[in-house]
């Protein structure tokens, strides 16, 4: 898999999956045309208003941008497409300090991704996958991240004790507004 490539090794994962009743390509097509900032739920807007505190406090908070998909020019700060494998995985990911109460971002190319050691950031690599299952198609998204040094990894790990049920719940919500798409579209077919 992509994400096995750009980051074999990591500090914390989490995964989910489930089941779609589309084929495959339909599924896959929901996921890789996704715009993140559709995916809502009362706990992720909540989450999201305790991230942006900081920022907003210091009268620095940026309004989102229009659409966050992934596409060669992704919308966020950091974030980049990693691979895709067509109608099989797309990988994206990013490089910052997101333990910090504002989050500092680095670029880099995606060519740079996976080696990247600067100490003091922390990688996140995420994909989405589909496998055909007859009828119904799996549909997964895995999160992986790992730090650069030591220090980070002990202020990454405190963080995410914290944050993970959080990040659990935004991939079943991101998980479930795929689901819906991809079973709204196989059902106008």
């Amino acid at each position: 898999m992509l994400i096995e490539s750009a980051m074999p090794r990591f500090d914390a994962v989490i995964a989910e999956r489930t089941l779609v009743r589309a084929d495959a390509a339909t599924v896959f097509h929901a996921a890789r045309t996704l715009d993140f900032l559709t995916v809502a739920t009362p706990l992720l807007t909540a989450s999201m208003w305790v991230r942006g505190l900081p920022e907003r406090l210091r009268g620095r908070h940026a309004p989102p941008p229009p659409r966050f998909t992934l596409d060669a020019e992704m919308a966020l700060p950091g974030w980049l497409l990693l691979g895709e494998r067509p109608g099989r995985e797309v990988a994206f990911g990013a490089v910052g300090k997101f333990w910090k109460p504002t989050i500092e971002w680095r670029d880099v190319s995606q060519t740079d991704f996976p080696g990247f050691a600067e100490p003091g950031w922390g990688k996140i690599a995420a994909n989405f996958s589909v496998e055909s299952l007859g009828e119904q198609t799996s549909l997964g998204y895995e999160c992986r991240t790992v730090t650069t040094d030591p220090t980070s990894r002990r202020r990454f790990l405190r963080y995410w004790w914290l944050v993970r049920p959080f990040v659990g719940h935004i991939m079943r919500a991101t998980l479930a507004k795929i689901k819906a798409d991809a079973e709204a579209a196989a059902a106008r077919h």
